[in-house]
């Protein structure tokens, strides 16, 4: 008997010195993230999320993304060409005058292909000199060069056609079934034409983000905001670029849930709720429901004292989605590329553990003891 006494000490003496150590487990409690903002100097900010404070929450700048979502609305140009610097005229003159100046023996018309306009805007030709033919339409130039040319071949007929040089094209670089270099057939030549010129946006790209490069400026969009709405048909400018991309925005889902990974971004915004879904949930029986945590790190030009933005750089937003101000708040709090989302362990799953040992304890002691009688 006093054999089997000292067997369960000794055994229980090692459960205490077990459970006085850190239990293993997959993610941390989270009393023992947020306890830092009890101590003297914190080190960063613990912000409780709730119905009350969203909008302010909302309001403060967006962070871990150095693009922004901002696009040219739609306008109409013209739906005639317009003659620009690079391009090539194809004159042909028509005159059925006997011993025409400007015809052949025996020829109605004589044709001048493939003059270029000049940087100043002009073409040269024959009696007529340089005529400014940049800005016209193909039918306002034809009208200028028969005009210059009436006092020398009064009846002449003028025909002028187009060839767009490359200052008056679009390149689309990627993301499309056949990029390259396009014309533009009119000043009304919008984003939307280009793409479906292209060839359009291929299936099984996450959430394709159309970028738009003018000059020395960048506008974004995704594409399902391009074609849901007809006022983003951006008016496209000689020289434009247009690329396509995969978002590559993403966040990192940590701790008790059912994906511990990098989780890119599915469409424009993704609210704390909807990453808790797509990081496969929170783990029934180790997650602590109330303990839903948000980790994000603000620039230091954002911080401020008066309580309208972060106070500072590191904050951690904490939530309770065991209540229903907890379940609306995160379903308006948005996730910002680059956050941590962590599902904490549940401190009940720590006293599961040392209970199933204190209970492994007695039944190796009672086998201890069945042995020894």
């Amino acid at each position: 008997m006093e054999q089997r006494r000292r067997t369960v000490l000794a055994l229980l003496g090692a459960v205490v010195l077990l459970t006085a150590c850190s239990l293993p487990r997959g993610a941390a409690l989270q009393s023992e993230v947020v306890n830092e903002k009890n101590s003297e100097i914190p080190t960063f900010q613990v912000v409780p999320v709730t119905r009350a404070n969203i909008p302010g929450i909302e309001s403060w700048p967006a962070s871990g993304w150095d693009g922004q979502y901002h696009w040219p609305g739609t306008s109409e140009g013209s739906s005639s060409s317009v003659i620009r610097t690079g391009d090539r005229l194809d004159v042909t003159i028509w005159d059925s005058s006997e011993n025409s100046l400007i015809t052949n023996p025996g020829q109605r018309y004589t044709e001048i292909k493939g003059v270029e306009v000049d940087g100043n805007g002009s073409i040269f030709l024959p009696y007529a000199n340089k005529v400014g033919v940049r800005g016209l339409t193909p039918a306002g130039a034809r009208a200028k060069i028969q005009s210059r040319l009436e006092a020398i071949v009064p009846a002449a007929q003028v025909q002028v056609s187009l060839q767009q040089g490359r200052d008056h094209t679009v390149d689309v670089v990627g993301g499309v079934t056949k990029p390259g270099a396009y014309p533009m057939p009119s000043r009304n030549y919008k984003i939307l034409n280009v793409l479906a010129d292209a060839g359009g946006i291929p299936q099984g790209l996450r959430n394709p983000q159309v970028r738009l490069i003018r000059g020395s400026s960048t506008y974004e969009i995704s594409s399902d905001a391009l074609f849901r709405d007809g006022s983003r048909n951006a008016l496209l400018h000689p020289r434009d670029t247009v690329v396509i991309e995969e978002d590559n925005r993403s966040f990192t889902a940590l701790g008790a849930s059912g994906v511990e990974d990098l989780v890119y971004f599915p469409k424009d915004r993704v609210t704390a709720l909807e990453a808790v879904s797509l990081m496969g949930g929170i783990n029934d029986s180790r997650a602590d429901p109330e303990g839903v945590l948000v980790l994000r790190e603000y620039a230091a030009q954002y911080i401020r004292a008066d309580g309208r933005g972060p106070g500072m750089q590191q904050v951690v937003f904490t939530f309770d989605l065991t209540s229903a101000d907890g379940l609306f708040a995160a379903r308006q709090f948005h996730i910002q590329p680059g956050d941590t989302v962590l599902a904490t362990e549940s401190p009940v799953t720590s006293a599961r553990t040392i209970l199933g040992l204190v209970g492994s304890v007695f039944g190796v002691s009672s086998q201890a003891a069945a042995v020894s009688n």
